[in-house]
């Protein structure tokens, strides 16, 4: 079993600088803004809480839309996917996500791994601060690790095509393979 909830609580941090005037700025998620990264993050804190409670759907949900609210919603689904996560039956037997079907220790894993990547993806976007513990980006690694080994047109929809960066850290390792440049931010100040 992993904690999710130092990741969420970092991403509920870095969310909670978002000011009304950073939701059109862009990401490193392609083309999705800052509003858009925030609605995938709506959506798939509900999904995952739901896949640790064997109640999931066989596909994620849309990203939501970011209207009034967003962030106490946000932080209230942020924490309710740490609490899902800590119960045992959780991380047993199989379940969907996105689409695909695998071991339920593994979709804890996917779970942690969006945290990571767009809680980066966001503090990048919007120029703040970004803080992760080494083991969850060890647990991200090797799914990320993984996923690079796969033929490109396996990656369509996960991320986008590998950086070819130095990598001095392990995270700016993992968000090169992710398609993510972690020498690039996109924004210096948070407005």
């Amino acid at each position: 079993m992993l904690d999710l909830g130092p990741a969420a609580r970092e991403v509920s941090r870095v969310a909670a600088q978002v000011g009304d005037g950073d939701l059109d700025r862009p990401t490193p998620c392609g083309s999705w803004t800052v509003r858009d990264l925030l609605g995938h993050l709506l959506a798939l804190t509900q999904h995952f809480a739901n896949v640790a409670r064997h109640t999931e759907s066989d596909r994620g949900g849309a990203p939501q839309d970011v209207t009034d609210g967003w962030r106490a919603l946000l932080d209230e689904r942020l924490a309710d996917l740490a609490t899902a996560w800590t119960a045992p039956e959780a991380w047993e037997g199989e379940g969907s996500a996105g689409g695909l079907t695998m071991p339920r220790t593994q979709l804890g894993v996917v779970a942690l791994e969006e945290l990571v990547l767009h809680g980066w993806d966001l503090a990048g976007a919007i120029g703040v601060q970004y803080a992760v513990r080494d083991e969850d980006v060890a647990a991200v690694a090797q799914f990320v690790d993984g996923v690079a080994q796969a033929p490109p047109e396996a990656r369509t929809g996960l991320y986008g095509p590998i950086v070819d960066t130095p990598a001095d850290t392990e995270l700016h390792r993992v968000l090169a393979l992710a398609g993510r440049d972690p020498h690039r931010p996109l924004a210096t100040t948070s407005g």
